[in-house]
Parts: structure tokens; C-alpha cells; sequence
């Protein structure tokens, strides 16, 4: 039996090893715990539990078709207004050379993400989901926030259901789950106050989920969030998931402050980055797999997390813009070679998956 330096870890280890749900103030332990060694080997005993010595990998490609965004997030370096230096949007033929500009490396899923643009038309977003599927009919569509979708519905004025319906109908496979930032109003209103609330983007995914699509979940952190309120995220986020089922993975994402209203901030820390990863894995019983995403907190930590609680590293990615923005030093891709063998050097198994967690050529 492993040995706590924290005396507190102990009663939170009777229920981990006894398969009972965690409470409230059981994450607030977590988060505050100075036995990093403790809260990893309890995240790994529920990673094991779960996954085994299994670590997922995907062949992706990110395609991000505008920065051009109507909100003014505090936190975000990726955005721009109309007309300002540094603003851009894909035409639609651009968006098709650039899914065509790695063919032959069988891409199993694209990635795209994007600002609320002012005057793209609703069309835009359904002819590009529909003009991948029918280019790529391989390759799952993984596309647009909650507070994208919001968006769509709005500047539509159709629901957020029949939103969801006719991108489902046009190619669209599942949701990303960027957007979630932390929910707590009393943060949300000071570094994101246009975006949907956490209720909202909560509500849009048990909308998508009853259409038949899954989707991921995230939690920004290390920005001026409290543990409370990383708790609370972290406790929603499991309610939903209790009545849905259709979270597929959680994603701790590190907060990047260069070129942001925070740039004052510091980076997070690797063991705050390891916290998180743990703290998901504990908390959310009801979610399949963790993502340790590596273009936020770097291929070593995310290699050590696969000890932590996570039990994805992601994927070869190819073409990220977002986290770039905001001073991101990691690399814009990775090969597959270089992801599986940092898996087995972490003493895992390496599985190529497609985003909805079926094998690839197994």
C-alpha cells in the first residue's frame, strides 16, 4: 500500500480503492494537497482501472478557418476584429487545400475550431462541414464549440437543436470541448464576460449528446480561477455526464498568458499541470479517458502524465494557431513515430484511435 506524506489522502484513498464517488470537498483536498506523489498514484490507480496500460493517440489535423471573432476574451491571443492587423478568414476553397495539403498521411480526424466571425453566414459553416465530409467520407469531423454553435443558432435564428441536426445531417461527427474555460460566473464575467455562460455551453452539449453526438469537455486553468471553482467545474461537468453519457475525454487545458489581457501571470507549473491531470481523473469517475494535450503543456509532462491519471496524449495535431498565439513554445506537429515511443518509454501501449475511441487498423 502506498505510503501518504498528506494524512488527508488516506480517507480519500479508502473511497478511491473502494470505487465511491468523490465529493466536493474531497477535490478541494486534491487540489490543495502538497503529496503530488500520492495524488498521481491514486490517479493511476482509477487510469489503470479503467484503461489499463493502454495510452490512445490520433492522427489529426487542426484546421482553424478564422480569428476573427466578435467577443473579446481576456484570456485569448488567437482573436481578432475585422480589419486589424494580423485578422484572417479561410474562403472555403482555402479550407479544402488546406485539409488536401497532407493527403496520403490518412488523416482519422479533422479538427476545427474558429472565432465568432460578424459576417460569415451560417451556409459557410455547413457548406465546409458538408464539402469535408463528402472530400473526406473517412475522416470523422470534429468541429465547433458550444459557443460556436451558440453562435450559429444566433446569427441563424434557428435552435441550438436544429443547429446541431443539420451540421450532424451535413458530415459533423462530434463537438470539441473548448469554450468551457471555468464556469464559475464570478471568473467567467471578468475574463470572458460576451461568451455564453457555463450553463449555456453545459446546455449545449446535453443538446448535442440527446442528437446523437458525443463530445469532449475542458477546464481552463491557472489563470485567476480559485480551487473552487476548479472543483465546481470538474463537479457540473460529472453531473452531465451522469445523465448523459456522451462525454468521450476530459482535457485539462494549461493556461498560455503571453500576448493576453494576463500576460502579467505566470506560466503554470508542472505540477500544477500533473494536479490537473490527476484531480480529472479522480473526480470525474464517469468519464472514459484524460487527455494529457501535449501543444499546451509540452511532450514531457504530458509523457510523465500518463502516470498521472491520463491515458491520451492527443494526436500528431499538424497545424495549431490558438495556444501558438498565446506563446505556446511546443511544436506544431508530431509524428507518429515520435508520440508512440514516448508512450512506451512511459512504459504504456502505444493504440492509434479515431476520435470516438474505435482501434485504427487493429
Amino acid at each position: 500500500m502506498f505510503r501518504f506524506s498528506d494524512p488527508a489522502l488516506n480517507k480519500i484513498s479508502e473511497k478511491v480503492l473502494a470505487g465511491e464517488r468523490l465529493s466536493f470537498d474531497d477535490g478541494l483536498t486534491l487540489d490543495g494537497t502538497r503529496d503530488i506523489l500520492g495524488l498521481g498514484w491514486l490517479a493511476n490507480v482509477v487510469r489503470e482501472r479503467k484503461n489499463g496500460n493502454n495510452a490512445y493517440y490520433i492522427n489529426n489535423r487542426h484546421i482553424n478557418h478564422t480569428n476573427v471573432c466578435v467577443n473579446t476574451c481576456k484570456f485569448c491571443a488567437f482573436s481578432r476584429k475585422e480589419g486589424e492587423d494580423g485578422a484572417y478568414t479561410m474562403a472555403l476553397e482555402a479550407v479544402m487545400k488546406a485539409a488536401h495539403e497532407y493527403d496520403g498521411q490518412e488523416f482519422s480526424e479533422f479538427h476545427i475550431v474558429g472565432g465568432l466571425h460578424p459576417s460569415l453566414p451560417y451556409d459557410y459553416y455547413l457548406e465546409m462541414t458538408r464539402r469535408l465530409h463528402d472530400e473526406f467520407p473517412g475522416t470523422h469531423i470534429q468541429a465547433f464549440t458550444a459557443v460556436e454553435i451558440a453562435y450559429f443558432a444566433q446569427i441563424s435564428g434557428k435552435s441550438v437543436r436544429d443547429v446541431l441536426v443539420e451540421l450532424k445531417s451535413a458530415g459533423l461527427g462530434s463537438l470539441p470541448g473548448g469554450g468551457a474555460e471555468i464556469f464559475a460566473d464570478r471568473v467567467r464575467k471578468k475574463i470572458c464576460p460576451e461568451k455564453i455562460s457555463g450553463n449555456e455551453w453545459l446546455s449545449v452539449h446535453e443538446t448535442a449528446h440527446e442528437a446523437g453526438l458525443n463530445s469532449n469537455a475542458t477546464m481552463l486553468y491557472g489563470h485567476i480561477e480559485k480551487a473552487e471553482d476548479r472543483v465546481d467545474h470538474l463537479v457540473r461537468l460529472r453531473a452531465l455526464q451522469d445523465k448523459t453519457g456522451g462525454f468521450l475525454t476530459f482535457i485539462p487545458l494549461a493556461f498560455h498568458p503571453k500576448n493576453t489581457d494576463y500576460s502579467r501571470l505566470p506560466r503554470t507549473t508542472g505540477q500544477m499541470d500533473l494536479r490537473m491531470i490527476a484531480m480529472g481523473r479522480l473526480m470525474l469517475d464517469n468519464f472514459p479517458h484524460i487527455k494529457a494535450f501535449w501543444i499546451m503543456i509540452g511532450e514531457k509532462t504530458a509523457q510523465v502524465s500518463l502516470s498521472f491519471g491520463a491515458d491520451d496524449m492527443d494526436g500528431t495535431v499538424v497545424e495549431e494557431r490558438i495556444t501558438h498565439s498565446a506563446g505556446a513554445e511546443t511544436a506544431q506537429m508530431m509524428a507518429k513515430r515520435r508520440l508512440e515511443s514516448l508512450i512506451i518509454e512511459a512504459g504504456r501501449t502505444p493504440l492509434e484511435r479515431d476520435t470516438v475511441y474505435h482501434l485504427v487498423n487493429a
